[in-house]
């Protein structure tokens, strides 16, 4: 099998979550790029639908409501987009949320919320797209970690959002070695600082934040949110068939420092 083959997601289907906007979008567009059908999974179905209606390719690009903190909002999309698309050969768990404060003053709800999005999330999707791949003996898992959860990166307090992402890689490391010898590959991608527009609208609020940052990666400027396509579309198809449990670092250096 040649390398494009080996690369090649054609007539499969993959679902990314939190994908109306920013990294989940890109990522999304690389796997529709590499010839999936792709369902667009976001609590705000209406942008997910315009983001799905931006598509202009071969393949099937579908808009789906899910709150990844429910379960039967989960168990409801993984029927949705089967229906829709056919059964699931990918899920791109990319869901999450930051909510920035000095650790003595954050509150429980606030704790909890993000927990629930970035950790319980993640493992509600991985649960039920995972009974389905498992079912079928094959599929690939992509979890969204970050950096946060290696490096304590600053100046940003978030203790919250650090722990959910270290958690996130160990729970990649634990599905895999569930599920390595039933055909399930799970493994994750922690990106570094990303110029979203997000964090564009953080940096206008902000802008001694984004010097900051920049004296700790050593490549000197953030990273473009394109420059995830290809590492999504590697974990995602045949050509990384030999790899599971591993979290792959994408900072610009930041935590080799």
């Amino acid at each position: 099998m040649s390398l494009p083959e080996r690369f090649s997601l054609e007539g499969e289907t993959a679902i990314v979550t939190g994908a109306a906007q920013g990294l989940g979008k890109e990522m999304a567009g690389g796997l529709a790029e590499l010839g999936a059908d792709v369902a667009i999974a976001d609590l705000n179905v209406e942008k997910a639908e315009r983001t799905a209606a931006e598509f202009d390719g071969e393949t099937d690009v579908i808009a789906t409501e899910v709150d990844v903190t429910d379960e039967t909002s989960v168990e409801n999309m993984v029927e949705e987009v089967t229906d829709a698309l056919g059964p699931i050969d990918v899920l791109v768990n990319n869901a999450g949320i930051v909510e920035n404060s000095p650790a003595e003053e954050t509150t429980l709800d606030s704790w909890q919320r993000v927990v629930a999005v970035n950790l319980d999330g993640v493992f509600l999707c991985a649960k039920h797209v995972g009974q389905q791949m498992l079912n079928r003996d094959g599929g690939r898992i992509v979890n969204i970690a970050s950096m946060s959860g290696i490096d304590v990166n600053v100046p940003q307090k978030q203790a919250s959002y650090n722990t959910t992402k270290a958690g996130v890689s160990m729970l990649t490391k634990s599905l895999a070695v569930e599920w390595g010898d039933r055909g399930v590959r799970v493994n994750a991608i922690a990106p570094g600082y990303m110029r979203t527009e997000l964090v564009d609208e953080v940096l206008e609020e902000n802008p001694e934040m984004e010097e900051t940052w920049l004296e700790n990666v050593p490549m000197g400027r953030l990273g473009r949110p394109e420059e995830l396509r290809e590492l999504v579309g590697y974990l995602a198809s045949n050509a990384s068939s030999y790899m599971t449990g591993s979290t792959v670092v994408m900072d610009g250096g930041y935590t080799s420092r």
